[in-house]
């Protein structure tokens, strides 16, 4: 199934408390936790003063921090429940796109889908949850989703103190900027050209302190608007309340490509991103066994890639198998190793049959607005690239 499943009461309430906790005290990252009355915040980060004053604290909206109220094994209840419960985005272009009937769309989507695949055999057996990124982490840790495929960047501290942890990365990415070229930044390469601007993004989100302490560095002068999703942020910008915006390079170019306006020229710099961000999937701690399904469902798209196993010719891999890791794979040999996960022998047979192998899931979703494999650290490591997966033995 693919109806929305709607953030329980008992979320936001968690939700509510932890944020009246986090706004007395900063997190490891040093960011300074405010609540704002209306949809946005606003604060000025400026470069240090000639006696190395601090820098002005940058601005959050909900903390990271929540507490775990999940136990037991994880994997089991999914497995008893018959469906996934998979929290998205519903706003990334590429990524998870809400479309009018209420499915979704998107590379991270389809990661939903692959997971489902490998628990029941069933693409389809997931419901999406759409998610800001200030719900993501209390919907995981109260329950109301097992896992995000979220756009959702692998930190130190998210690993640590806020208790989630993370699967193989999907995409490599990092944070860019985009300006109009008809507002004086034709010539815009570095972050150095945006002094004095008005600079936006979402909140609860990584890219506030990283574009805080670009400007820093840059020793400048700008102003920081967030808001709750990054279409607010978009439109934002488009009326003409930002000079400039901010996040994952991949969520720019998706944006430029569909909401462009014509005539106009969106300009995306620096070419070197000013952060890393690996993306991929997010889930509770200490749930080992549902981590393992997860984290070899991506693996198995991976090796099914290198290997040349799509989903048209899955089945005819399966009868006669390339090689040993293949039939293995495939639940072709006459071994266990799914079945040791609590899965079925075809489990990953179903993955790839059922929703595709890597470049299969990346190239329907991510090609269509220029965000292609060749060159770039998302090709296979056979190609120059970091995408890479542990042998299946």
């Amino acid at each position: 199934m693919t109806n929305n499943k709607a953030l329980p009461w008992r979320a936001l309430a968690v939700l509510f408390a932890v944020t009246l906790i986090a706004a007395s005290c900063g997190d490891d990252e040093g960011e300074t936790e405010v609540t704002a009355p209306a949809e946005t915040a606003t604060t000025e980060t400026a470069a240090p003063a000639a006696d190395d004053a601090e820098p002005a604290d940058t601005t959050t909206t909900v903390a990271d921090v929540v507490e775990a109220t999940q136990d037991g094994d994880l994997l089991q209840s999914i497995l008893d429940r018959g469906e996934l419960h998979c929290g998205v985005s519903g706003s990334a272009v590429a990524f998870s796109e809400t479309q009018p009937d209420g499915s979704q769309t998107g590379f991270d989507a389809d990661y939903c889908r692959a997971v489902a695949a490998a628990l029941f055999g069933d693409a389809d057996a997931v419901v999406f949850t759409p998610l800001t990124a200030a719900e993501r982490f209390t919907a995981v840790q109260t329950g109301d989703v097992d896992v995000l495929m979220r756009n959702t960047t692998w930190t130190q501290s998210r690993d640590t103190e806020v208790g989630m942890d993370f699967g193989p990365t999907t995409y490599y990415d990092g944070q860019q900027l985009m300006a109009r070229e008809s507002a004086g930044f034709s010539g815009a390469s570095q972050v150095a050209d945006i002094a004095g601007a008005v600079v936006c993004t979402n909140a609860g989100t990584t890219t506030e302190q990283n574009i805080a302490d670009a400007a820093e560095a840059a020793g400048i002068n700008i102003q920081l608007t967030t808001y709750q999703d990054f279409d607010q942020v978009t439109q934002n910008f488009i009326q003409g309340a930002c000079d400039v915006i901010t996040t994952d390079g991949s969520a720019l170019v998706g944006r430029k490509a569909n909401q462009q306006p014509e005539g106009e020229n969106w300009v995306i710099f620096p070419a070197t991103p000013i952060s890393k961000e690996p993306l991929g999937p997010t889930y509770g701690q200490n749930q080992s066994r549902f981590a393992d399904v997860v984290n070899w469902t991506v693996y198995a798209t991976i090796i099914a890639d290198e290997k040349g196993i799509t989903s048209d010719n899955v089945a005819d891999m399966a009868t006669s198998p390339p090689d040993a890791e293949a039939a293995r794979l495939l639940g072709a040999a006459d071994d266990e190793q799914q079945s040791n996960m609590g899965l079925a022998p075809d489990a990953f047979y179903q993955v790839i049959a059922q929703v595709g192998n890597y470049d299969e899931i990346y190239s329907r979703h991510l090609n269509p607005v220029g965000l292609t494999r060749e060159g770039s650290a998302n090709a296979g490591w056979l190609d120059g690239g970091l995408i890479y997966a542990p042998p299946a033995r």
